[in-house]
């Protein structure tokens, strides 16, 4: 611009020569003001880590990119407590959970959206747009009429809230801190600016209304620019591509280096300089002090738009390198070929010349390219001056042709895993299970997994009032491997190997998976699965395709579970594994009411998933006895007797007894039949229905016997035998 105003007065003093000697004045100025001024564009490093400095630079993001952004605001990390356990001798837990609240500039101008966005190198939202941390997240896109953001001003106050127009920011609210060692992480985001790639004149556009450029200009996929001028913010493309910067028509214009070069007359390069035309000098610099290796650092979409690296060298293995940072998204290839240019650019720059024209040349222009028969080959206006009525042009020699792709690798791609959170799957059950201590309350195991393999945890609370009142449960724990299925089950028997039924299993995702095992593992308690309320055990799992088996070699009823071996289609199954259930200890007096559990995923919708289970005491109860038998003496009375088992003896005992475990041995035992009822109770796992009794109950032919293990805190379920005597 400043071309324009010291042409336009300098021929209002001296007319066109003076309009001539203003141009050069203001080309002079332009070059002060325009020229790259050292490195003030942003480096590759800036935008790959989160600043939260007063006075750094905000990159006007082009296209998509993946930048870091600055903090702007920021709250202390919140602590919250959670309780849970307690009782009978039993400490309560105390959980400590930690979250921050805070704002992220991304761009100096606006953008259309964001995609994903990664938190110390890990997914944090994925492309589908999905959270793999808990936090509630806004993004701001920087329009003129954008609102002040609400959590900011209800911290700050609306009044001393802006709105940031013009900037693109986010806010994260509440971010769950766990999975970053519960603290603030360097939050990275794919920055979506314009729709397709940006030509660098589109580039330099946005930069500047001044600016004017064709569209035949380079393009690119992403471009960061920062710098106090248009030159600084794109002084990295300067370096690898023929660019130029100039004033034409009132308007400055970044243009490419045109394909047909301005071809100085032979005659003026041989005349005098008395006005008519100059002379030519050229200088060589010494190649030991020009780079033989040039390493171009840029954004490789193919590798999530993490730094790629792309080298050219001419193989003499010298020590002079130059590194060059461009802000921008390039392929391996466009790289390369900017790499092995750039390399040409140096060697050729070597050689300088300085040309004296006449001043009727006042027309050319610093950066245009030009062929001259005296000197051969091609040139570059690197400095135009006028003095004395010559203009002295400082030249450059520079490479023919553009810069080309060049075949190369983009590197190894270290691609994580983009899985959605998925809805929860919640499945509660009391089961009698915690063998491995005497217990003194229920026991209550929660199973949770995802409808997809990006699940996680979730959140859980219980209530046992009906939802009265509900209490903190913590979180899940690891995914579970869960399904359903798919056709009826009929009861079996407890005592030996079913080799004949087979249970058809659907589990939730592909990612889940079932193995077998042998019968030694069977018998160390392998394989040990809840369907409905019956626990069993598989030695075979045969794969049917997607997340389907069929389980085979069957082990029923397993922990004295054999009372709930009937199943329809759709009944939940569960592979129990301990480290992947959530447990619960409600007190003895809640048994008979229902536990409620709600369980927040990320994935879940604001009331959560819900399940119930009726707190039976399972783990409480002894098993129910078993080998219940009569048998009627010669007197008329008859003996009955059973063996009991143990909520706490699973394992098979070879020539002993399974331990007690309750305070003391006692049974219930109910002797009835058609009108007569007699209950009887025992301290031995025996009683003898005497003649008298029977004669008592009119000598009945038939008998029914019900007995239960009478334990500290609960009964057991009864065996039963009916006879004929």
């Amino acid at each position: 611009m400043a071309t324009l105003v010291f042409t336009a007065v300098g021929t209002a003093i001296g007319g066109p020569i003076g309009g001539m000697i203003g141009s050069i004045i203001g080309q002079q100025v332009d070059n002060a003001l325009f020229a790259p001024k050292g490195r003030q564009g942003p480096r590759l490093g800036d935008l790959a880590i989160q600043t939260s400095s007063y006075g750094t630079a905000i990159p006007k993001i082009f296209g998509t990119l993946r930048a870091a952004g600055t903090v702007i605001w920021a709250t202390d990390i919140k602590e919250s407590k959670s309780t849970s356990g307690g009782g009978k001798g039993r400490p309560k837990t105390t959980a400590y959970s930690y979250s921050a609240s805070f704002a992220v500039a991304l761009s100096g101008r606006p953008i259309r959206t964001v995609r994903r966005i990664w938190a110390d190198g890990k997914l944090l939202r994925g492309a589908a747009g999905d959270f793999k941390s808990k936090t509630k997240f806004r993004l701001h896109t920087g329009g003129e009429d954008q609102a002040v953001d609400p959590l900011i001003a209800s911290r700050e106050g609306l009044g001393a809230t802006p709105a940031f127009r013009g900037m693109a920011y986010a806010v994260f609210e509440d971010l769950q801190l766990a999975d970053y060692g519960n603290r603030i992480p360097s939050l990275t985001f794919e920055i979506v600016a314009d729709d397709g790639p940006v030509p660098a004149g589109g580039i330099a556009e946005g930069l500047s209304d001044a600016i004017a450029a064709p569209v035949a200009t380079p393009a690119f996929g992403g471009y960061a620019a920062s710098g106090n001028s248009v030159g600084g913010a794109l002084e990295p493309l300067f370096a690898v591509m023929p660019l130029s910067l100039s004033e034409m028509e009132g308007a400055l214009l970044l243009k490419p280096r045109p394909e047909m070069p301005i071809e100085i007359d032979a005659d003026l390069t041989q005349a005098t300089s008395g006005g008519k035309g100059g002379r030519s000098e050229t200088n060589r610099r010494a190649a030991t002090l020009t780079p033989d290796d040039v390493t171009i650092a840029y954004h490789e979409p193919v590798r999530d738009y993490q730094t790629g690296l792309q080298r050219a060298s001419r193989g003499s293995g010298g020590l002079n390198r130059e590194n060059i940072a461009i802000p921008a998204s390039l392929s391996a290839a466009e790289a390369k070929g900017f790499a092995e240019y750039r390399l040409k650019s140096v060697w050729a720059g070597r050689e300088t010349a300085k040309v004296h024209l006449s001043w009727r040349d006042l027309d050319l222009r610093p950066g245009e390219a030009l062929t001259a028969a005296e000197l051969g080959g091609l040139w570059k206006i690197d400095r135009l001056t006028l003095e004395h009525m010559v203009v002295s042009l400082d030249l450059v020699r520079i490479p023919g042709g553009l810069p080309q792709p060049i075949a190369a690798t983009p590197g190894r791609s270290s691609e994580q895993t983009d899985a959605v959170h998925g809805e929860t799957v919640l499945v509660l059950a009391d089961l009698p299970l915690g063998e491995e201590s005497v217990r003194n309350k229920p026991l209550l195991l929660a199973a949770a997994a995802g409808t997809s393999p990006g699940w996680r945890q979730a959140e859980l609370i219980v209530s046992y009032d009906g939802g009265t009142s509900w209490e903190a449960g913590g979180m899940t724990a690891g995914p579970a491997i869960m399904g359903r299925i798919l056709a009826p089950l009929g009861p079996s028997g407890s005592a030996l190997l079913d080799l004949t039924n087979t249970i058809e299993v659907e589990l939730l995702h592909d990612d889940m998976w079932l193995e077998s095992c042998d019968d030694d593992a069977l018998a160390a308690g392998a394989n040990l699965a809840l369907i409905g309320r019956e626990l069993i055990q598989f030695g075979e799992a045969e794969p049917l395709g997607g997340n389907r088996f069929r389980l085979s070699r069957l082990l029923r009823g397993r922990r004295g579970s054999e009372w709930a071996a009937s199943h329809e289609p759709g009944a939940p199954f569960v592979l129990i594994e301990r480290d992947n259930l959530a447990s619960f200890e409600p007190e003895v007096s809640r048994i008979g009411l229902s536990a409620r559990l709600i369980a927040q995923g990320i994935g879940d919708a604001a009331e959560g998933v819900e399940t119930a289970c009726l707190v039976t005491g399972e783990a409480l109860r002894p098993p129910c006895p078993v080998h219940l038998q009569a048998r009627k003496q010669e007197d008329g009375a008859v003996h009955i007797a059973w063996a009991r088992r143990s909520r706490q003896g699973w394992s098979w005992l070879d020539g002993g007894d399974t331990p007690l475990v309750e305070e003391r041995e006692h049974y219930m035992l109910r002797i009835f039949g058609t009108g007569f009822s007699r209950i009887v109770e025992t301290a031995a796992p025996q009683h003898l229905y005497s003649a008298s009794e029977r004669a008592a109950d009119g000598n009945p032919d038939r008998i029914t016997l019900e007995v239960a293990q009478i334990g500290t805190f609960h009964g057991s379920r009864p065996a039963t035998l009916t006879i004929d005597l």
